[in-house]
């Protein structure tokens, strides 16, 4: 079994894209952030006829979370409450006795910028949300774009950027907060030292000259990281693929034991 996180930066845009990585990749549970269309514009067929139904939580041109699974699925909650006016960042459901749960966390813009603290009360919330709605020993995956360099060795140059935005340790103790809440990184648990990024900024040659973050992440409960086998960022979907053009983000995919 195969779970997946991608922030695909507008799926208008990028549909036939995805649609090529799901042909090719085959995720069994895929959670896409930064969907930029209202439900109504959403591909429901499209995904149907690749096998795979489809949970949203969207709005207009910014932000929106989706799950798609090739098994059944119930959705338990749409949006991080108090939380709405930072828009659709959150979609929770169950599926094949796992709690899902897929974020698209709040950029935070500038350290200077209002929507900074704001990104800070909006990660003390999600701890909040996560420790009522998750139950001890329950298998369940936290997904998404965290927008959040973890540790340095998650960031390209820790030294030129550390106490920039994603690299301060108020934001940093968000994520020891989550990994205290029993949250596990799953590719850093698997991969300690290893150096490897999910995003790059499109401009400068970042890709290229490996100039990238680690902010896209699957965090796992105790019970589903005994399951985790192998945790991969899939840079070749980084790249430009038949001539379409691919996100600034990679995805991720967990593969699970049988």
């Amino acid at each position: 079994m195969k779970l997946a996180t991608w922030n695909v930066n507008g799926l208008r845009a990028r549909q036939d894209f995805v649609l090529h990585w799901l042909r090719s990749r085959q995720p069994d549970v895929v959670g896409f952030q930064e969907l930029k269309l209202t439900e109504e514009q959403f591909p429901f067929d499209v995904f149907e006829a690749e096998g795979y139904r489809s949970a949203i939580h969207a709005q207009k041109s910014w932000n929106g979370v989706a799950v798609l699974s090739k098994h059944p699925l119930e959705v338990r909650e749409c949006g991080l409450p108090g939380e709405e006016a930072f828009g659709a960042r959150l979609i929770s459901v169950d599926v094949e006795g796992i709690r899902f749960i897929t974020i698209y966390a709040p950029n935070g813009k500038t350290l200077e910028h209002d929507d900074y603290p704001k990104k800070l009360v909006w990660y003390d919330r999600l701890a909040d949300w996560l420790g009522e709605h998750v139950a001890d020993g329950q298998p369940a995956v936290l997904c998404g774009d965290f927008n959040i360099c973890t540790e340095p060795i998650d960031s390209w140059n820790e030294d030129l950027l550390k106490g920039r935005i994603f690299h301060t340790d108020e934001e940093r103790s968000r994520m020891k907060a989550l990994a205290d809440g029993g949250w596990i990184d799953s590719f850093r648990r698997l991969n300690p030292d290893a150096q490897v990024f999910s995003w790059w900024d499109y401009r400068g040659g970042a890709f290229h000259r490996k100039q990238g973050l680690r902010i896209d992440l699957l965090l796992a409960t105790a019970p589903l990281m005994e399951r985790i086998e192998k945790v991969e960022t899939d840079r070749d979907y980084r790249k430009k693929k038949d001539g379409l053009t691919a996100s600034d983000h990679a995805p991720v995919i967990a593969t699970l034991k049988a």
